[in-house]
């Protein structure tokens, strides 16, 4: 019969290094990544569609700069899906 093991003691392979060896990079380092510059455009042109349709409707409402302010939002998403922005994410 196996004895089991006390509380401190240390069961299994711990390596060539023992516990002190890193299995991997801890979460808080990594490399620092912000996104390509087109990816920036792409969300600058999507914002200021919601600017000037969240604007528009507390000034008039003026439907015509609601409605281009969501075309904006529209060609903006289209614009950030052919570049590929969802590839900027680590």
């Amino acid at each position: 019969m196996t004895e089991e093991p006390t509380s401190g003691t240390v069961v299994g392979d711990t390596g060539v290094r023992g516990l002190d060896a890193r299995t991997s990079e801890p979460a808080w380092e990594h490399e620092e990544y912000h996104g390509r510059p087109v990816s920036w455009v792409a969300v600058t042109i999507i914002i200021i569609g919601f600017l000037i349709g969240g604007i528009a409707l507390p000034v008039g409402p003026s439907w015509v700069l609601f409605w281009v302010g969501a075309a904006l939002v529209v060609l903006g998403s289209i614009f950030a899906a052919s570049i590929r922005i969802m590839d900027d994410w680590y």
